[in-house]
């Protein structure tokens, strides 16, 4: 029971990553509470709460909410993204018949990026008043590396990790540490789904030669939350297999 009595907010937290990581909280005593814009709490104990991370009036109202439910917030997850894959310019034949459009760009900006600004922002006061917290980022292995037809996604993943440092040095002098997990190819249920082609790839780029499971990110989340990672602070956590990505 690492987390015994912590109070923790998940973003994007109904379905994927972020829900095996309210059931793992959970299961560690932690009072979890689930936010995304659809979808239910993932298991029992768990409270969910329909927030847009983008709409500053909705997270703050969110916030306290929990606050008033249990009068403080141990625990951030900024689990919360979306992905809008396209070429910044698709070329073919010499001629250029697709490209990136700015409404694929914003979108992902907005909620992956913007999301975690907003999400932190308005948690921060509370933690500081506390005089301890933990606030967790979701980076990924391909805003370290960078990823074909991703721009928007590894902008804001490579992103992520420069608020993480600039919040650790900011915020650990309060007793608040903040870092980032970068997942590698995680078989959700959406990945599953993917041709059993692309599947094989990922899992040949992987030197354990196996897709991550939801559990194996959840795992990294819990011992960043709890006391053995007291004096973690502005790292970025690698939970990959030792993938090698690239085009």
């Amino acid at each position: 029971m690492r987390l015994k009595d912590r109070v923790a907010i998940i973003t994007g937290g109904a379905k994927g990553i972020g829900a095996e990581t309210a059931r793992t909280f959970a299961s560690e005593g932690a009072r979890v509470t689930v936010w995304d814009v659809t979808g239910e709490a993932p298991g029992p104990g768990i409270a969910f709460r329909a927030v847009d991370v983008t709409k500053t009036d909705a997270v703050q109202t969110a916030i306290d909410e929990v606050v008033k439910a249990h009068g403080r917030i141990d625990v951030l997850v900024n689990n919360a993204g979306i992905l809008r894959d396209a070429q910044l310019v698709k070329v073919k034949d010499g001629e250029v018949v697709g490209q990136m459009g700015d409404a694929e760009f914003d979108a992902v900006i907005s909620v992956n990026l913007r999301g975690v600004f907003v999400c932190t922002r308005a948690v921060a006061p509370v933690m500081i008043r506390q005089g301890s917290g933990r606030i967790l980022n979701a980076s990924s292995v391909v805003g370290l590396y960078g990823n074909f037809g991703q721009t928007n996604y590894v902008a804001t993943k490579a992103a992520v990790i420069g608020m993480t440092k600039v919040w650790a040095r900011e915020l650990g002098p309060k007793g608040i540490t903040v870092n980032a997990v970068a997942p590698g190819f995680i078989g959700t249920e959406m990945v599953r789904q993917m041709p059993e082609k692309i599947l094989a790839t990922m899992v040949e780029r992987t030197p354990v030669r196996r897709l991550g499971e939801p559990r194996d990110i959840a795992l990294a989340y819990v011992y960043l939350a709890s006391d053995d990672a007291s004096f973690v602070n502005g790292t970025v956590l690698s939970v990959d297999g030792g993938v090698v990505v690239g085009t």
